[in-house]
């Protein structure tokens, strides 16, 4: 198993009410050797087209997508819905409830991430990323239930994002959820109880751990 797919997210553009820098997508598109997902202050159509024509192959939104579901529409009849990736970040509330939060978790919609995935699918989403707040950075395992729920009712690609710390973890994803992408950052950058920050890789035996898993489905 090797990793398939790059996301690059500029976690604060909307929030600071800046455009995509188009200058270091066309940077991290000529480095990359694998299929390529950006997202961050994306707001229109012609900003996506754009983003595409660098070499991009997904578009990912989250805030705009979630407050004017009419752009994830434009947006799918205008680049394709393969190309267009709505982010649910997502937190557990008091009465058990999973709500969606906009600009980089400040603020919640008070709806359901099943609601509003739903949704997103209904409106052209070619794929959802499920990312849970709560477990970011925690390297403590993914949201196995929850991403569960979701891939069983959705005919669209789900990726869980959050909480990954280990192989194991990608391993217990995927006998769970069956067909789901599994998203990892801090789990190749930070390594050891200091959490130093130090880029490692699969083993070749991970990697056949969590093959054969994925196998047992095809």
């Amino acid at each position: 198993m090797e990793v398939d797919e790059l996301i690059v997210l500029e976690i604060d553009a909307t929030l600071q009410s800046r455009p995509p820098d188009l200058r270091s997508i066309e940077g991290f598109a000529a480095e990359c050797r694998m299929p390529l997902c950006y997202g961050g202050g994306v707001k229109s159509v012609e900003q996506a087209k754009a983003i595409l024509a660098l070499g991009v192959e997904k578009v990912a939104v989250s805030s705009i997508a979630l407050l004017n579901t009419d752009f994830v529409r434009r947006l799918s009849d205008s680049i394709g819905s393969q190309s267009v990736v709505v982010i649910l970040d997502y937190r557990r509330e008091k009465s058990g409830h999973h709500n969606v939060y906009i600009e980089s978790g400040r603020r919640s919609l008070d709806r359901t991430v099943m609601e509003l995935a739903r949704l997103m699918q209904s409106q052209g989403a070619g794929e959802i990323v499920l990312n849970s707040i709560e477990r970011d950075g925690t390297m403590s395992g993914y949201d196995l239930d929850l991403v569960r729920e979701i891939n069983a009712e959705l005919t669209i690609p789900i990726t869980a994002l959050g909480g990954a710390g280990c192989p194991e973890h990608i391993r217990q994803l995927v006998s769970s959820c069956r067909y789901v992408g599994a998203a990892a950052a801090s789990m190749f950058l930070f390594k050891g109880p200091l959490k130093a920050p130090l880029i490692s890789y699969l083993s070749s035996e991970e990697k056949r751990s969590i093959c054969e898993v994925t196998q047992d489905f095809n």
